[in-house]
């Protein structure tokens, strides 16, 4: 997909998710669009839809002084909101185990990955590939292409937001 196509698409997902939960939009970098959510106490975000039909936000939580990474997919049809489940992230093939919240957006499930170390935030850029997996099985993999800019673009984001 050209990257002039990509961002047409990535920004008219971020119109439509930005309607739901009141996302402003910030600026992009060259995979990923940045956002606001006044939700999470203006914290930034990136925010980016892939090949599998997920929509990803990595970003800042002011109001729990912390990250997150969510994703959607409609294929997730048996989540329930607010329900925790166990989950497991590879990154190039090295495993960290977690929690995610289940969480609907548009009608459209989702898991919502909170932590508090803000090393694992920009860790998350230094690798290719992202994979989480629940009981065992695979439920998505993001590439991780453009994420270290990305991810840079959130802090000057969040440094705006004073």
């Amino acid at each position: 997909m050209s990257a002039k196509l990509f961002a047409a698409c990535a920004a008219a997902l971020c119109a439509a998710a930005a309607s739901a939960q009141e996302l402003q939009p910030w600026g992009a970098s060259d995979y990923w669009s940045v956002m606001i959510d006044p939700t999470l106490g203006n914290g930034c975000l990136i925010q980016g839809e892939f090949v599998d039909g997920s929509l990803v936000r990595i970003g800042l939580d002011r109001n729990a002084n912390g990250g997150h990474v969510t994703v959607f997919n409609t294929a997730w049809g048996d989540i329930e909101d607010g329900e925790i489940y166990p989950i497991s992230f590879s990154l190039d093939g090295e495993n960290y185990e977690g929690e995610a919240k289940g969480i609907y957006l548009n009608d459209v499930p989702g898991a919502d990955v909170a932590f508090d170390n803000g090393d694992f935030f920009m860790g998350i850029a230094q690798y290719q590939t992202m994979a989480m997996y629940h009981d065992g099985a695979e439920v998505a993999t993001i590439d991780q292409t453009g994420t270290m800019a990305g991810l840079e673009a959130v802090l000057s984001c969040q440094d705006e937001q004073g």
